[in-house]
């Protein structure tokens, strides 16, 4: 019997999960090994069980899951990481693949598109969704490539990005310290520092960022 291929779920939406469970146990050459709800927890799943793939939603509460695709590519060079999402945002796009995606798909695609887009990135090779090779294209030709928001995005630290997404998601200094372990102050320092360098100076004002970012969904 061929080597079935191990593959770890990260998605915060349970019903989204279940659906991927069952349609990929429809396919003998997969199977579903682990789940994780958040970033965090892909990250321990997959440093836990070396799955030769993840399939990985972006937008997730407590760490989103570009900053667990720049870990995991870090301490987990050989797992594969295919992006599924509903985002088509070209600056998101190229931000995912800098920091070493292997794939990146919509949660459009039917079940026999989203096989191919797996057996792809197990191959080694990339993958991007025709929509979204369509974006990327659109940029290019327009002269977009660079995103609008680009210098004040990378100007950000990874903490201050994991902060940004929290305020976004309407979590208080207290709650954002509880969540990471850190001290309200140090929380606080993170909000006012996110304030400064994105030069927005209310916590709508960030949401509306974050959400253009795809950070947060509505």
């Amino acid at each position: 019997m061929p080597k079935k291929h191990r593959i770890v779920l990260a998605e915060d939406h349970t019903i989204i999960r279940e659906g991927l469970r069952s349609l990929l146990s429809l396919d003998p050459g997969f199977e579903v090994v682990g789940e994780a709800a958040d970033g965090r927890e892909a990250i321990d799943c997959v440093e836990r069980l070396a799955p030769d793939l993840v399939l990985m939603d972006l937008s997730m509460p407590r760490m989103d899951g570009l900053q667990a695709i720049r870990h995991l590519k870090r301490q987990c060079p050989h797992t594969k990481i295919l992006v599924l999402t509903v985002h088509k945002n070209e600056e998101y796009i190229l931000a995912t693949f800098r920091a070493g995606v292997d794939g990146y798909a919509l949660k459009y695609v039917t079940h026999t598109e989203l096989v191919s887009a797996i057996q792809t990135v197990l191959r080694g090779e990339p993958y991007l969704s025709p929509a979204v090779s369509q974006v990327v294209l659109e940029g290019y030709l327009k002269g977009t490539e660079t995103p609008q928001y680009g210098s004040s995005w990378e100007s950000l630290t990874s903490r201050e990005q994991e902060v940004l997404k929290l305020i976004a998601e309407g979590y208080k200094n207290k709650e954002i310290a509880n969540l990471l372990c850190i001290s309200v102050k140090t929380a606080a320092t993170h909000r006012a520092n996110l304030m400064k360098k994105l030069d927005l100076h209310s916590a709508a004002a960030l949401t509306s960022y974050a959400m253009e970012r795809g950070l947060v969904t509505t």
